[in-house]
């Protein structure tokens, strides 16, 4: 797929969406509650969401399970719509399956881009099993993940499983301050590592970095 702007491709399907009958119903992957803040605040008002939390990534279980609670509790504190949310599985096996061999590099690299098929593929298969009209993931919102990628999978598992991908860079017209500010303003849960036990490495590594430059 050639590079795209994909925040235009997401505004003309929203004025798509705008002109049908019934709002459609979306099944949002999420990574954490600070991520989909302004997700969630965008969307909520072209669709009929359901907020998928799958990230068998996260480690320790206790982690993936404060940062679950604390997307429930986003969900009950935001002025949203109705929105349902759906607890996935909790399988680290299978994301240490797909890192194996890859530990040490970068994040960004091959390792997050397996990781982010893995759960873009559960998402793909979820929304098709619930008959969702649209799949998509929050984790574009963040400057360390490659929107390109993450479009590229979704278009890839749109055609496998036959659902719409929802084309988008939620970090496009400050969607990332936004959810700053979002997070700030519930006093959400956020850590500065996505939830693997290398990322969080490499986030020690930088902050141990900064403080001996201070």
């Amino acid at each position: 797929m050639a590079k795209e702007n994909y925040q235009h491709i997401l505004e003309k399907t929203l004025k798509q969406v705008e002109q049908q009958e019934h709002r459609p119903r979306l099944l949002l992957h999420s990574c954490c509650a600070p991520c989909s803040s302004y997700v969630l605040e965008y969307l909520s008002s072209y669709f009929n969401i359901t907020v998928f939390y799958y990230n068998p990534n996260i480690v320790p279980h206790g982690e993936f399970l404060a940062r679950a609670a604390e997307q429930e509790r986003l969900l009950k504190a935001m002025p949203l719509p109705p929105t349902a949310f759906l607890l996935g599985a909790y399988d680290a096996g299978a994301f240490f399956a797909l890192a194996k061999g890859h530990e040490a590099e970068p994040e960004g690299g091959p390792r997050c881009k397996a990781c982010y098929h893995l759960r873009l593929r559960e998402t793909a298969k979820a929304a098709k099993k619930g008959g969702f009209d649209y799949f998509t993931t929050t984790l574009s919102i963040s400057p360390h993940k490659d929107a390109q990628a993450l479009n590229e999978i979704g278009q890839e598992l749109s055609q496998k499983f036959d659902i719409p991908y929802l084309f988008s860079d939620f970090k496009k017209k400050d969607g990332y301050r936004r959810s700053c500010h979002l997070s700030e303003l519930y006093g959400l849960y956020r850590q500065n590592y996505c939830g693997c036990p290398y990322s969080k490495q490499e986030a020690e590594l930088r902050s141990q970095r900064h403080l001996q430059k201070i």
